[in-house]
């Protein structure tokens, strides 16, 4: 695996992972001052979704788009092209962001009435449109802030996208639970101005962003004119044509950045009436907040991996293809999928076994959420699988079949959704999903197969192998949660982070010691788990 790929997937996913880890642990403390108001969260979801979906469109898909782009250029030496595209695009980027931001704020009533279909709801059209109203804000800025970090993981600088999102994450949260204090606990004001200014935080905190970008700009500035004076200046590329180009890659970036909203977007606009039909109308609320926030939180934590590889992937798998390396494009494309596997499985099954435990850590003791969180974890693994996917055929230019692929995925999704919530409720949403995922993937694992004539021998082996080891420390850890479940209460959070921490060690233990004896570890990660092996005398 290429030292860059390394460098900026490490880079990019701790920064992924720190933001998506601030991300889940706020819900604690959001949680607990949204108390006496259960509808709070799903009231917070509703307006996030729609907001997630407009996010994407107003990008257009121009981190990575720009990403692939700007790789592309520069791997012939044609720096001028790309300076070029940044300089247009941060105008076309502020006016989208206008633009959507008119679109989601007039509109709001629309989606709102989309969303609540049942009077018998604790949650308003009227709450809805509010909230949606106070998110919208965030679209202003959000898209001319993500062209510049586009242009950084062009030139391969994980770091600006990294730091970026780490200092919007915090600001955002603080600004957030700070809001809802206030007006909840200070003011005495209602539960939808709590949650309207907690979702006002993301225009916040993408202004923090902005200004962190800002500062690197002027930071890289220097590197960057002295690769302007290498450019060879053989492609005189027009505007016209650069945006050609650019759409032609950001229309698939835009479908897979709206994968996962458009999955929650069709639980949101038919989960509650699915729910009302078999009578649970006045409960669906809060399982919807079960299953679209309180449980996707913990969810989304294993997929950050596959996140920052998808992001450093399309720069170097594209700079591959463009060169006719075909060779280091195999190498790449097998690593990828290894090291995801190999970490994204042991997660997610973890999170799955110990899901009671974890359910009450993060919030509270819950039957629903503990049920719901098992049978969700292990989706992880097809979100991760999806997003590296994807990526690939992004990098092959292969991309019109990731939207094909979603759109099959959001047909199965959309025509199952509401007969498998009547039969199983909240569970059954979850299945649809799944499903959903998983035929979305194998399609594009089928096309990758076939473009990039790529044999998925040896990742079918190593998956066998993964599957086995995750086998046995499944087993191990399964035996020890319940010894100790006749010593510890789940429902105490102490008692349950004890719980956690002791079948973690173990199940890393084991894990660990069996990817050491069998050696997949030294293939995956090289020489240092070579000696860590020789060091503690395993194998």
């Amino acid at each position: 695996m290429s030292s860059k790929l390394i460098r900026g997937t490490f880079i990019l996913t701790l920064g992924t992972f720190i933001s998506k880890f601030l991300g889940l642990f706020y819900v604690i403390p959001f949680d607990d001052l949204l108390e006496g108001h259960p509808e709070g969260a799903s009231l917070y979801q509703y307006g996030y979704v729609p907001y997630t979906i407009f996010l994407t469109i107003a990008t257009a898909g121009v981190p990575l788009a720009v990403s692939k782009f700007i790789s592309k250029y520069n791997a012939i030496e044609e720096y001028a092209v790309g300076r070029k595209l940044f300089r247009s695009g941060l105008l076309i980027m502020t006016l989208t962001g206008i633009l959507s931001f008119l679109v989601m704020y007039l509109f709001a009533p629309v989606f709102a009435e989309m969303t609540i279909p049942s009077d018998e709801q604790k949650v308003t059209v009227e709450q809805v449109t509010s909230v949606i109203r106070a998110v919208s804000f965030a679209l202003i800025i959000i898209p001319f802030m993500s062209l510049i970090r586009g242009f950084f993981q062009g030139h391969q600088s994980m770091g600006p996208t990294a730091v970026s999102q780490v200092i919007e994450q915090i600001v955002r949260i603080v600004f957030l639970l700070g809001g809802i204090f206030v007006v909840l606990h200070i003011l005495d004001g209602s539960v939808t101005t709590a949650i309207s200014v907690a979702t006002f935080a993301a225009f916040i905190g993408g202004i923090a962003s902005l200004l962190v970008l800002i500062w690197y700009w002027f930071k890289r500035k220097p590197h960057l004119d002295k690769l302007l004076e290498q450019d060879k200046g053989q492609e005189d590329v027009s505007l016209g044509n650069i945006y050609k180009e650019i759409i032609s890659y950001s229309v698939p970036f835009i479908f897979v950045g709206l994968a996962n909203p458009l999955f929650q977007l069709v639980d949101q606009v038919t989960f509650n009436r699915a729910m009302a039909a078999i009578g649970n109308a006045n409960f669906s609320d809060i399982a919807f907040s079960v299953l679209n926030f309180y449980t996707h939180k913990l969810v989304i934590i294993p997929v950050s991996l596959a996140t920052a590889f998808s992001l450093t992937l399309i720069p170097t798998i594209t700079s591959s293809f463009t060169n006719q390396d075909y060779k280091e494009m195999k190498s790449q494309i097998d690593n990828t999928f290894q090291i995801l596997l190999f970490l994204t499985v042991p997660a997610a099954l973890g999170l799955s076994i110990l899901a009671e435990p974890m359910y009450t850590v993060f919030y509270h003791p819950s039957d629903l959420g503990t049920d719901v969180l098992g049978t969700y974890a292990p989706v992880a693994i097809l979100f991760a699988l999806y997003a590296v996917t994807a990526a690939i055929l992004q990098g092959i230019n292969e991309q019109r079949f990731t939207i094909f692929s979603l759109l099959v995925g959001l047909l199965l999704k959309l025509s199952l959704n509401i007969p498998l919530i009547k039969a199983f409720e909240t569970q059954g949403a979850v299945l649809a999903t799944a499903i959903g995922y998983l035929v979305a993937v194998l399609i594009n694992i089928v096309v990758i197969r076939k473009y990039a004539a790529y044999q998925f021998k040896l990742i079918v082996r190593r998956t066998i192998l993964i599957l086995a080891l995750n086998t046995v420390m499944a087993v191990v850890v399964i035996v020890v949660y319940k010894f100790l479940n006749r010593f510890l209460e789940s429902d105490s959070t102490f008692q349950s982070i004890i719980m956690i921490t002791i079948c973690a060690l173990v199940g890393a233990a084991v894990y660990g010691y069996l990817s050491l004896r069998v050696k997949l570890a030294e293939k995956l990660f090289g020489n240092k788990v070579a000696k860590i092996r020789t060091r503690l005398r395993i194998g």
